[in-house]
C-alpha cells in the first residue's frame, strides 16, 4: 500500500457507479513501486452534486488534479479555465489539473488512449475507415483522436442523431481533410469499428450493430471497463477480428495522465507488471 501522509499529492477519481473503476489498482501499485508521493481515490459524486464538489475539491492544499469519468466527462468541460483541443473536439474532458497559476486546466486521453493501444498492437489509423457507436464522453473522444491520427472515414452513430451530427461538426472544423457520415451503425467496409455505448456487454444483449457484416480483417474496441471480455468482443473474435479490450485502452493512455500532472510516466508495460487488477 502507498504510505500516505499530508504531504502525499492527491488525484481524485470521480464518477458514478464508483465500484466499477480499475484505475487505483493501476495508478497506486505503481506509485509505490516508484516511491511517487501521490494517490489516486475514488470518490463517487453524485450528478447534482458535482459541479459544486469539483469546485471545493480543487481548493484543497494538496490537490494535484482529478481523473474524470461517467457521467462526468462532459459536464466537467463547463467548470475548465482552460481547455484542451481534444477537449474541445470531443465536449468532454476526463483529466483536470491545478495549474501553477492557479487555473484549473482540463484534456481528454481516453482517444489518445484507444489509438495508442491500437498501435501497440500493430494497426494503424491513418488513411482508415471508422465507425464509432457511441458520442458521449468517450466515444467522441475516440473519434476525435482517430481523427487526428489521419482516418479517410469516419463514420459516428448514435441513438441521439443530433449528438451525432454535432460532433461531426466539431471534428470538421478542425480536421476538414475528413470525411464524415452520422446516421448508420452499419459495419460493412469498415476498418476500424469501435463500441462506446453500454450494448453488447453481456450474453443475451443486444448488440451495437450487426456483427454478421463485420469483415474479419476489422479492427474492433470496446470501451467497458467493468468486464475484460463482453459479449461484443467475443462475437468479434468469433468472425476472426482482431479485438481491443477496454482496460488495454486504460493502460495505454495512463503515460499520458502521469505526464500531464507532472509525475515519472511509465511505459504500458512497466504499469500492467505492478498492476492489481480485480474485477
Amino acid at each position: 500500500m502507498v504510505d500516505i501522509s499530508g504531504r502525499t499529492r492527491l488525484i481524485a477519481l470521480l464518477g458514478v457507479p464508483i465500484e466499477i473503476v480499475k484505475a487505483p489498482m493501476i495508478y497506486n501499485p505503481w506509485f509505490e513501486h516508484a516511491n511517487i508521493d501521490a494517490v489516486i481515490v475514488p470518490m463517487g459524486s453524485e450528478s447534482a452534486d458535482f459541479p459544486d464538489f469539483f469546485r471545493l475539491l480543487f481548493r484543497l492544499r494538496n490537490i494535484q488534479g482529478a481523473l474524470i469519468t461517467m457521467p462526468h466527462k462532459v459536464t466537467a468541460v463547463g467548470l475548465l479555465d482552460r481547455a484542451s483541443t481534444a477537449v474541445e473536439v470531443a465536449g468532454s474532458c476526463n483529466a483536470v489539473r491545478l495549474a501553477a497559476d492557479g487555473c484549473i486546466e482540463g484534456d481528454m486521453f481516453d482517444g489518445e488512449g484507444f489509438v495508442r493501444g491500437m498501435r501497440d498492437k500493430g494497426r494503424e489509423a491513418a488513411g482508415q475507415s471508422a465507425l464509432v457507436i457511441g458520442t458521449g464522453g468517450v466515444g467522441s473522444a475516440i473519434a476525435a483522436a482517430l481523427a487526428k491520427a489521419g482516418v479517410a472515414r469516419l463514420h459516428l452513430f448514435d441513438i441521439n442523431a443530433a449528438a451525432a451530427d454535432a460532433l461531426a461538426k466539431r471534428i470538421a472544423r478542425h480536421y476538414p481533410a475528413v470525411q464524415l457520415e452520422t446516421g448508420t451503425n452499419d459495419p460493412q467496409g469498415i476498418n476500424i469499428l469501435v463500441n462506446a455505448t453500454p450494448l453488447g456487454l453481456s450474453a443475451g444483449d443486444p448488440m451495437p450493430t450487426d456483427m454478421t457484416r463485420v469483415a474479419s480483417e476489422t479492427f474492433v474496441g470496446d470501451v467497458v471497463m467493468s468486464a475484460e471480455q463482453t459479449a461484443f468482443l467475443a462475437a468479434a473474435h468469433a468472425r476472426g477480428c482482431q479485438t481491443q479490450i477496454g482496460l488495454d485502452m486504460n493502460f495505454a493512455q495512463i503515460p499520458a495522465y502521469l505526464e500531464f500532472f507532472g509525475l515519472p510516466v511509465a511505459t504500458s508495460d512497466q504499469l500492467r507488471q505492478y498492476a492489481r487488477i480485480r474485477y
